[in-house]
């Protein structure tokens, strides 16, 4: 049997919408990947960001947060082999809102110190 692999849905940078950032973004683990993949100029696959961030979930939980991530506009992910690996749409975003990513991840860096 062979296994067809499916396409992964990446927004347009116009279709990118604050609400959307904002709802993937809600989730804690979520914002820790975007923060840990902000890190990685090259990206990060799901098994090296859990492991940089010390997170233990299963691997069907990291691919659901992945894709929460990447159908918001956030991530970009290509596959390289058997891997998916994702980055930052920094270019992307910046473009669209500028400022924004970086606001909402310093203002989350604060609450996580204090």
């Amino acid at each position: 049997m062979i296994k067809t692999i499916r396409p992964l849905h990446h927004p347009s940078p116009e279709s990118i919408t604050v609400t959307g950032i904002l709802h993937a973004l809600s989730d804690p683990v979520r914002i820790s990947i975007v923060a840990e993949l902000r890190k990685a100029e090259g990206g990060l696959n799901c098994i090296e960001t859990t492991s940089r961030l010390q997170f233990s979930m299963p691997k069907s939980t990291c691919s659901q947060h992945y894709r929460i991530l990447r159908e918001s506009g956030l991530i970009y992910s290509e596959r390289r082999g058997v891997e998916l690996t994702s980055r930052v749409r920094r270019k992307e975003l910046d473009s669209r809102f500028p400022g924004l990513l970086d606001a909402i991840l310093k203002a989350w860096r604060k609450e996580q110190e204090g």
